[in-house]
């Protein structure tokens, strides 16, 4: 599987199989964790075996089952960390779907289980991503169109309506979507946030430009 087949094949699964993850599968997870750790100035941690966290009622509120492994999304309190634990954070959900798990970022819905994490003093949990092989590979939401959250027109390239479908297809808290892409000429592209009561918007947009930058091709363009 590509990114770009991991991309479309991802939707969000609340519900797992009793199926330890495969030893060669945490390997991989484990260096790409060291890894977004090191680029993205984060603590992010791999937790397995431990079903407590998604046991509780905020689990059940989310509706989450079965689930005994997860990532903790963590790093140093900073206006900026929801913005780099929703992109590099993504980084590791499509990596999950391309060997073959199931995963879904969860913003509430789980309890913080004494000593299954380390967290300096400056540190601060942004979320949880649940990951494992899951009963089902969940369904398809429905998305607005690219004209919704961008200015795609038939002026703009190729590449600009590619990274907008991608983008489309992120996860975003409660498929809210809120952000938009505007091409500005010169081969630049700005990313806007737009305003939720619900919240998590900063998260999303880093979801949604790092599946922006798959389906543009990071070679195409630059943020301005």
């Amino acid at each position: 599987m590509t990114i770009q087949e991991a991309i479309e094949a991802r939707h969000s699964v609340r519900a797992y199989k009793e199926q330890p993850l495969e030893a060669e599968v945490v390997k991989v997870l484990q260096e790409a964790v060291v890894k977004v750790n090191h680029e993205g100035r984060l603590h992010v941690q791999l937790i397995l075996n431990e079903p407590k966290a998604f046991l509780g009622p905020f689990a059940k509120y989310g509706k989450f089952r079965g689930v005994s492994n997860y990532l903790v999304m963590a790093g140093k309190k900073a206006d900026d960390l929801d913005y780099r634990v929703g992109y590099y954070g993504e980084h590791l959900v499509l990596l999950a779907q391309m060997l073959g798990l199931n995963t879904c970022w969860a913003g509430l819905s789980y309890s913080k289980i004494p000593y299954t994490y380390v967290l300096g003093d400056d540190e601060k949990i942004a979320c949880y991503i649940a990951l494992g092989y899951g009963e089902t590979q969940g369904v398809t939401h429905k998305i607005k169109t690219i004209e919704q959250v961008s200015n795609v027109s038939d002026n703009t390239p190729l590449w600009f309506r590619k990274g907008v479908e991608a983008a489309l297809l992120a996860p975003t808290a409660v498929n809210q979507q809120k952000f938009s892409f505007e091409y500005v000429g010169d081969n630049k592209v700005v990313a806007h946030k737009g305003f939720s009561l619900i919240g998590y918007t900063q998260m999303d947009l880093g979801i949604a430009k790092y599946h922006f930058e798959i389906g543009a091709g990071k070679e195409n363009f630059s943020w301005k």
